[in-house]
């Protein structure tokens, strides 16, 4: 065997040296995900909403600029001046243009819309902070499903070995007539079932997979797995109040209601605005020339400007102002309705993964010791059908309650680890940090 084949075989055979942790596949997903991407583009898309709202603050300039071939053929009904050109015909140029300028000063609308834009802003900073955090729960979510798929997996051919050897021995016992034949039926149809699991494992996790690439752009490689050897902690701070006190004051679905409340207020006196009359500075400045008339077949030069004062009243415009300062006033009273909403969900959603913190550790700690008593349980089974006092299928549901117990243990391990970052985003202070720690229960 040549050094290269030898060399892969190493490589294959030692898949946890280029296994990925959570740490590098959020990394991925923050450069993939296209949520993540489409909410970076949302919100350098809302922060020019500031620089449009100064823009109606400030002078507007513009240049009109033009010039014509003029071609005319013109008859004189009686006699001009003497020593004028009049009459005939031929052709010209003429030539102009104009600069304007206009400063307002007063349009209430135009203010209250650049107080609207930092809103605005603010909400777009307030949702993408939201999107940062549902990435983090995403990845993890995704992460851990991959990781319980390949557990269940390994569970099932566990399972699947241990079933196939009872089955043998079965049927060996059987045919020497020390077994009836209900052994040897439980286990085939325990084999059966195992197997159709299996195949509903392998199924699952392709759909895991396919899940975390979603969000990586390509399916993951070898993950890197929880060290069972982690202990579970209390939330700290160890008070659900505080937590809750903690949400409603950051949690960012709150905050952003909260803001987007205060923009519908602002909408509701911009539209109100809309009966004030406005005022404005105009000047302008022109220069037409040409190189001849239609009457007067001679060149003019002539230059313009003017400055001044613009005032608008509006008086009346069919109702459309009422109109929409009725609709903005209903707005207004849903975004209130939508904040108290957020609210109260940021509230339970506190309580909630706080509970599941909390009994998430409790969970864990408990499965930890069901583990024990099932291992302690199927090898007291084992021994008590080797004296003949316990029989195969005592040894098959032993073995199902030992392979329960560490199905069990592997999902609350990851649950009560998404519960944790689940705590952190219910009271808005989930951050990339937050996932390090969780990334180091995996070494």
């Amino acid at each position: 065997m040549t050094l290269k084949p030898i060399f892969a075989m190493l490589l294959a055979l030692s898949p946890a040296a280029h296994a990925a942790d959570l740490m590098s596949i959020y990394g991925i997903a923050k450069r993939q995900d296209p949520l993540f991407l489409a909410a970076q583009a949302q919100l350098q898309a809302a922060q020019e909403k500031v620089p449009q709202g100064r823009s109606l603050l400030l002078p507007s300039v513009a240049l009109n600029a033009n010039t014509t071939y003029n071609r005319f053929d013109t008859t004189l009904t009686s006699p001009g001046p003497a020593g004028l050109p009049l009459g005939g015909n031929g052709n010209y140029n003429s030539n102009g243009y104009t600069v304007s300028l206009s400063q307002p000063v007063f349009q209430m609308q135009n203010w209250i819309q650049f107080d609207e834009a930092h809103l605005q802003v603010a909400a777009a900073e307030a949702q993408f902070h939201a999107s940062e955090q549902d990435l983090i729960l995403r990845v993890a979510q995704a992460y851990f499903g991959v990781l319980l798929a390949q557990d269940n997996i390994e569970l099932v051919h566990a399972q699947k070995a241990a079933i196939s050897e009872e089955l043998q021995q079965a049927k060996q016992n059987f045919e020497v007539g020390t077994a009836t034949i209900t052994d040897t039926n439980e286990a085939q149809a325990r084999f059966d079932l195992i197997s159709a699991q299996e195949i509903s494992a392998v199924s699952d996790l392709e759909v895991k997979q396919r899940t975390l690439a979603t969000l990586i752009g390509k399916t993951p490689d070898n993950l890197e797995s929880v060290n069972p050897k982690f202990e579970p902690k209390p939330p700290q701070p160890d008070d659900v109040q505080k937590w809750v006190d903690a949400a409603l004051k950051n949690n960012l679905d709150f905050v952003s209601h909260q803001i987007l409340a205060k923009i519908a207020e602002k909408t509701v006196e911009q539209r109100r605005a809309g009966h004030y009359p406005t005022l404005a500075v105009v000047a302008s400045y022109g220069n037409n020339s040409a190189t001849g008339g239609p009457l007067i077949n001679v060149g003019t030069n002539i230059k313009t400007s003017a400055i001044g004062l613009q005032l608008n009243m509006p008086i009346y415009q069919g109702g459309a102002i009422s109109s929409q300062t009725r609709e903005a006033a209903a707005n207004l009273e849903k975004s209130k309705d939508d904040e108290e909403n957020a609210r109260r969900n940021a509230e339970l959603n506190a309580r909630q993964a706080f509970l599941g913190v909390a009994s998430g550790m409790a969970q864990v700690k408990a499965l930890e010791q069901a583990l024990l008593s099932s291992k302690t349980s199927l090898d007291s089974t084992k021994l008590g059908q080797e004296v003949g006092v316990r029989t195969a299928v005592d040894v098959l549901n032993a073995q199902q309650q030992l392979y329960s117990a560490k199905r069990d243990l592997y999902k609350a391990r990851y649950d009560y680890l998404l519960s944790e970052l689940k705590l952190k985003a219910a009271s808005g202070s989930l951050q990339e940090s937050d996932l390090v720690e969780v990334n180091h229960a995996l070494h």
